[in-house]
């Protein structure tokens, strides 16, 4: 079908609406089951993280869906539309980055057992450190949230009419509902049905398309006669959009960023009960994201072979590329009633399943790290749960207003989305390295290395905007198949096409440093807090490793190189003493050998030398957080309590059964 004959079918039915609609509606359903199901349930542990007892698959669903969303659905195939298949090797760099997460910082968020990342911030560096970076944070998820609700928005916008901020309304106070009646279950569930929808969505559209124009083999053709279907650009300048290398190092590096220390990823895999699972979680996710990044580039090719000779962006049929996905499906399935309908549901799912991530994910922040440290201290498990659901509705709230600002902004919502992560992400990735992987770090590395990354990050970004620097143009595109008068826009298409030389040749000096690809964002980022980091620690007097609680430090060459000699790896932990812990493991097994079954509200105090002093705490402590390893054989609950005077104390133990978790 020719772009132009399909012009006049681009409306929305009524089987449209109602497909859209029921796909809203399951989600709000989701909601209000969980709120009535756990209506007694009022910790903030099952709230924000499920009691910490959620099956793997929804766990790994909605890893998928908190950073796919409609970015990944309407910008992957932009991408390839306007400049080629380059964007692939991301799911390398996915590979990569899911590898190190896996072995370095999962682990040791879950051995610690807490609930925000940023515990672990303050555990190592200060609380000064660790407000700096949840500040970051909150406004890297806001403006995140942001892009998110503007990305459906715009969809809707282009194919129904409907008023831009009328769509991002209904999409937020949708969302907005469903998380916070139901919390972390509901998150899960409603992700893991919008995530189906998701893939059912991306597949049709790319049948559908491929079987107009000839199959998918003449899309490739077509596209790779137009310089769309590129893979082997091994170009090392670093002006250069999309290059093999930026794409896997800045790339895997940004997604380090993503699965190993971004709150709302590292949140769901504390939701369930072993290491072993979180890890299986975490990989089903890449294989996700992976797939779907393929789809997207297939739906890219099949795309510009669709408008190969009509480009809709200089015809005047919509005003950016970012709005090519939704025209071309209705300009694809509009005769048919209730498809374009699943479209539009699956780019709303996608929005859905993400801005209900970070909800849950900010709101766990907020009460972890801004309201429990600071005031509130006796406050009960209910009201912690209401402070968190009143976090979701209130952040939900500024993410729409952030939304509006967003849709004011011209540049491919998939580079504006990187360009966030590199800049945001890349120095809280850096603190979170530099605590983990150098022991000599200390607290005043770990302030100017993330505040001289961050400000680095921001001058690059900033002098790039103020200098309107042009790195690289689009690919060429063609109006010549068009049937109507767009000789007002002919020149554009033609300039899109003109050759020029490397940017980082045409700057010099310091201008340079502005051509830099923003994939590189990330990775700056992290170098710049790491080197940062330990020269100033080396200057103001660096930790003693053997000072530090080995689970706040990753032993890297054991994780790696486990075939190297003991007396190695010994050495290359750098005087950190990783054995303590092994003693403490080896403690709990031993506590669990010895116990007997649990009655409700029964305790053993523990002398840490493995003889049971007595079965009930004196002061009836409460439970305030859990770590359960069974990762070992038997497997091993480990409870810390807080006593009546606000004091911790591990020196409580709970015997495991199989219904431990739910006793206290």
């Amino acid at each position: 079908m020719n772009p132009n004959q399909s012009a006049m079918k681009r409306t929305f039915h009524a089987a449209d609406y109602a497909v859209t609609g029921t796909t809203l509606g399951i989600s709000v359903l989701i909601g209000i089951y969980y709120a009535i199901k756990d209506r007694k349930k009022n910790t903030p542990e099952d709230y924000l993280l499920g009691g910490r007892k959620m099956h793997v698959i929804p766990v790994s669903m909605s890893l998928l869906s908190s950073f796919i969303s409609a970015i990944t659905i309407i910008g992957v195939p932009a991408e390839v539309y306007t400049y080629n298949t380059m964007y692939w090797y991301i799911s390398i760099g996915m590979i990569v980055a899911a590898a190190g997460s896996a072995h370095i910082f999962i682990p040791i968020f879950y051995k610690l057992g807490i609930t925000s990342v940023f515990e672990y911030i303050e555990m190592r560096f200060g609380r000064v450190n660790r407000m700096i970076a949840c500040s970051i944070y909150m406004f890297w998820m806001i403006f995140y949230m942001s892009l998110v609700i503007y990305a459906p928005s715009l969809a809707l916008n282009a194919v129904t009419g409907l008023s831009l901020w009328g769509s991002m309304l209904v999409v937020s106070l949708v969302c907005i509902f469903y998380t916070a009646l139901g919390g972390m279950k509901a998150v899960l569930w409603a992700d893991t049905v919008q995530m189906c929808i998701v893939f059912a969505g991306v597949i049709c559209i790319l049948v559908r398309t491929s079987l107009f124009v000839g199959g998918f083999d003449t899309a490739w053709k077509v596209a790779s006669k137009n310089n769309r279907i590129v893979f082997f650009e091994f170009d090392t300048d670093p002006s250069t959009r999309h290059t093999v290398w930026n794409i896997i190092i800045g790339g895997g590096i940004h997604s380090c960023s993503v699965f190993g220390t971004n709150q709302a990823q590292i949140q769901r895999l504390l939701s369930v009960n072993s290491l072993r699972k979180a890890k299986l979680a975490l990989w089903l996710n890449v294989l996700g994201i992976t797939t779907i990044t393929t789809l997207g580039i297939m739906v890219g090719v099949a795309m510009y072979a669709f408008y190969a000779t009509c480009d809709p962006v200089s015809s005047g049929l919509v005003q950016k590329n970012d709005q090519l996905f939704p025209l071309l499906v209705m300009d694809t399935l509009g005769d048919l009633p209730g498809l374009p309908g699943l479209l539009l549901s699956c780019i709303f799912s996608g929005s859905l399943s993400t801005i209900s991530s970070g909800l849950n994910a900010i709101s766990a922040v907020m009460l972890e790290d801004y309201v429990k440290p600071h005031c509130c201290k006796e406050m009960s498990a209910k009201f912690q749960t209401m402070l968190s659901k009143g976090a979701v509705i209130a952040i939900g709230l500024v993410s729409l207003a952030f939304a509006f600002l967003v849709s004011e902004l011209g540049t491919l919502i998939l580079q504006l989305v990187s360009l966030l992560f590199g800049v945001l992400g890349g120095p809280l990735l850096g603190i979170f390295t530099l605590g983990m992987l150098f022991p000599w770090a200390n607290k005043w590395g770990g302030l100017l290395g993330i505040l001289s990354s961050l400000a680095l990050d921001l001058w690059i970004v900033f002098g790039t905007y103020v200098k309107r620097v042009s790195v690289t143009l689009p690919s060429p595109v063609s109006t010549e198949g068009c049937s109507w008068n767009i000789s007002s826009r002919t020149t554009l298409a033609l300039l899109n096409g003109t050759t020029f030389t490397s940017a980082f040749n045409k700057y010099s000096g310091v201008d340079r440093i502005y051509t830099m690809s923003y994939v590189w964002y990330a990775g700056l980022a992290v170098f710049t807090a790491v080197v940062v980091g330990l020269i100033v620690s080396l200057l103001t007097g660096p930790t003693k490793p053997s000072t530090l609680n080995p689970k706040l430090i990753c032993p890297f060459f054991d994780v790696f190189f486990p075939w190297l000699p003991n007396k190695w790896l010994k050495f290359l932990r750098f005087g950190v003493r990783h054995e303590k812990e092994d003693e403490e493991e080896t403690l709990d097994r031993t506590i669990y050998e010895k116990s007997v079954p649990l009655k409700p509200n029964e305790h053993v105090e523990h002398d840490n030398k493995g003889a049971d002093i007595k079965k009930s705490c004196p002061d009836k402590p409460k439970l305030s957080q859990s770590i359960v390893n069974d990762d070992k054989k038997p497997p091993v609950m480990r409870h810390k309590y807080e006593t009546n005077d606000g004091t911790s104390n591990l020196g409580y133990y709970s015997q495991y059964d199989s219904q431990a978790q739910t006793r206290f």
